[in-house]
């Protein structure tokens, strides 16, 4: 029992010495009991989502593990490559710092697909922070942080088997094996291979609904620790090769590549990581710890659409050294270190090449007062130093305040500074006749300034019993002002008629985001919960044409989760059912007035709503079984691909997506343990 408690807590003090103090608290403790935990004593607005959470739905991958929580919004990025793309406080994922174990992850060449990349069994827990995050985590978050931990070697089962298969043609298997090398190493090594090879087109436009697939991704793992001594660490290897082909249903790249006879693209990405981790926690006082991360990856992506080639390469290196101690007493505490980024980009649009260098190094300080009862404080502060964004400083606050039982207030304010990566994060419009078009030029980043922004937060819950069932209701206000802003103008019309472009230009005037969110949660019954949530966006930006709402954009969304477990037998047993239902108000979409009659779309799209189930039969604590079903509605755009009759001519454009394409998707599969 002594050994086990031992190593419990020093899995606890891994995560202490690489996270600031405020987000510790956010991981270290995981409780069983509920799928979403939001803890009236953490100082920032976090959510941590648990691996039973995750088991609500099919979570193939990283994008789909927002389904059931109504703080992401998720919706499919184009109507080709059935690739999701998240949103937070009605900002895109570049936007948000995406990290794997506080190490950033999802970022430059990775931002379109890269969160389809960490497998969903692999996940321990998720934490999403709105608004400004933590200093320790850089400088480029703007909406919030999104951190993924995965499964740890120490205590996991030494064999897990997951297999799926779906009526969208797709295939998964996933198998985790785990071993104890001596006294104080252990290994898991996680192995995922997914794909899909049946060609569908239900909409009959000529097109695939979904991409013809395949992907392995191994990742193996190894944790050492030594109670004694307060040393721990974890090094890990990681492969993946991802290979995504669609177009019209007759496209053949071996014929067809780089001709006009049919349109294709075609997608490879492979991908590299080596990571380490180590920490010590200082003997006597356990207050006092120091950490240090490195990780080196490789990112190549080549991939051509239609007559479109776009090729990205990125080779990177971060490096974070963090000390957590106390002022005093453990009251005030504070977290203070330096990190380091190199990203080599190797980058061609067609025959351009934008290859170039970033790097930069910062310092970092965070202090964090608790009075251990109802008011605590974290502010923090960077300075950064970097090849292309210069000197400057980042400072961010956060503040909890309990005014009386089971209420909390919370209150945010931060800066964040990015360079966009204009072509990566919009690779979508690839899919399309459209020229690319850079009307800034003495910018250090294809010719443009970086984006920078203040995001300003409210927040308020008050937890309650109502009819003797616990149920809480609360809300939360962001506000995301940009000074400087990348804009990527869809709306302003063409100088030449009949042609199609997207202007990518630094902001002239004024951008901003604004979101609220008001949530209801009761139990209504012993093992019957339902989570409710309204939205309401007003994102508006100052565009060539005028000011306007950013597109696909519904200013109004609401969410249901109605989740039933019935008691658990003596052999552990147990029928789980999940329901989800999103209504998406109507959306503004980009300008298609000088197209032909047939190829125009509305200047609004209408609202529509999905629904999403699954049912989940636990034998016993080994063995279970799920069915489910995504869209059940079975609600579809009506048109998703323009000019899909000639996809070579001028009005043609698969971007413009604001439902699912495929529809109604069943799937199956199973869970087995050895423990």
């Amino acid at each position: 029992m002594k050994k086990q408690i031992s190593i419990l807590l020093l899995t606890v003090l891994c995560v202490f010495v690489s996270y600031s103090q405020d987000t510790l608290q956010a991981v270290k403790v995981v409780s069983k009991n509920k799928g979403l935990q939001k803890s009236s004593k953490i100082t920032a607005n976090t959510t941590l989502v648990t691996s039973k959470e995750l088991l609500k739905a099919a979570c193939c991958n990283l994008a789909e593990s927002f389904e059931t929580n109504p703080s992401i919004d998720v919706n499919f990025s184009d109507a080709l490559t059935g690739t999701k793309q998240i949103k937070m406080l009605g900002l895109t994922s570049p936007y948000l710092m995406i990290a794997e174990e506080n190490i950033p992850s999802v970022r430059g060449a990775s931002q379109a697909y890269g969160l389809s990349f960490t497998p969903g069994t692999w996940i321990e827990s998720i934490q999403i922070t709105k608004g400004a995050g933590s200093v320790v985590n850089g400088y480029e978050s703007i909406s919030g942080q999104i951190n993924t931990e995965l499964i740890k070697p120490i205590g996991n089962m030494p064999f897990f088997l997951n297999a799926y298969g779906s009526t969208d043609s797709r295939f998964e298997l996933n198998t985790h094996f785990n071993a104890k090398i001596s006294d104080k190493w252990s290994t898991a090594l996680f192995v995922h291979g997914n794909t899909r090879t049946g060609k569908m087109d239900r909409n009959d436009d000529g097109f695939l609904d979904n991409p013809l697939a395949k992907q392995i991704n191994v990742l193996n793992r190894y944790q050492y620790y030594d109670a004694e001594k307060g040393l721990v660490s974890f090094i890990n290897f990681r492969y993946m090769n991802d290979k995504k082909q669609t177009g019209q249903t007759n496209f053949d790249p071996d014929t067809d590549k780089g001709k006009t006879t049919a349109w294709g693209s075609e997608i490879d990405t492979e991908r590299l990581d080596v990571s380490s981790k180590v920490g010590y926690v200082f003997k006597d006082m356990p207050y006092q710890s120091i950490g240090f991360q490195n990780a080196f990856n490789i990112h190549n992506q080549e991939s051509y659409f239609g007559l479109n080639q776009y090729n990205i390469k990125q080779s990177s290196f971060y490096s974070n050294l963090i000390f957590n101690s106390i002022i005093s007493n453990t009251m005030h505490k504070f977290a203070t270190g330096f990190n380091f980024a190199y990203d080599k980009y190797q980058e061609f649009v067609n025959v351009n090449d934008y290859s170039r260098i970033d790097n930069s190094i910062g310092a970092f300080f965070e202090y964090t007062y608790d009075n251990a009862s109802n008011f605590s404080l974290v502010a923090g502060g960077r300075v950064d130093n970097h090849n292309r964004l210069g000197v400057f400083v980042t400072p961010r606050l956060h503040i909890r305040y309990n005014p009386w039982e089971k209420a909390v207030l919370r209150v945010s304010a931060g800066r964040g500074k990015r360079a966009a990566n204009i072509f990566a994060e919009n690779q979508p419009l690839f899919a399309s006749s459209r020229t690319f078009d850079i009307l800034d030029t003495n910018g250090k980043t294809y010719g443009l300034d970086p984006e920078i922004a203040w995001n300003y937060g409210l927040s308020f819950n008050q937890k309650f019993t109502i009819f003797g069932k616990n149920a809480d209701a609360g809300f939360d206000f962001y506000k995301t002002d940009f000074t400087n802003q990348v804009v990527v103008d869809l709306y302003t019309a063409p100088a030449i008629p009949a042609t199609h472009q997207v202007l990518f230009y630094n902001l002239n005037g004024k951008s901003f985001a604004n979101s609220l969110q008001v949530d209801f949660n009761v139990e209504i019954a012993k093992h019957l919960d339902l989570r409710t949530a309204y939205k309401y966006y007003d994102i508006q930006t100052d565009y060539l044409s005028g000011r306007s709402e950013r597109p696909l954009q519904a200013k109004h969304r609401f969410f249901a989760n109605l989740g039933y477990e019935t008691h658990t037998s003596d052999k552990g047993s147990l029928w789980k059912f999940d329901f989800t239902y999103n209504w998406m108000g109507q959306q503004k979409l980009p300008e298609t007035a000088s197209n032909p009659a047939e190829d125009q779309l509305p200047v609004y799209s209408p609202s529509y709503s999905l629904m999403n189930a699954q049912i989940t039969r636990t034998f016993s604590s080994v063995f279970e079984v799920y069915v489910g079903g995504e869209n059940i509605g079975n609600y579809t755009q009506e048109k998703a691909i323009l000019g899909n009759e000639n996809p070579f001519g001028t009005t043609f454009d698969a971007s413009i997506v604001y439902a699912p394409i495929f529809g109604q998707m069943y799937y199956a599969g199973l869970r087995f343990k050895i423990k």
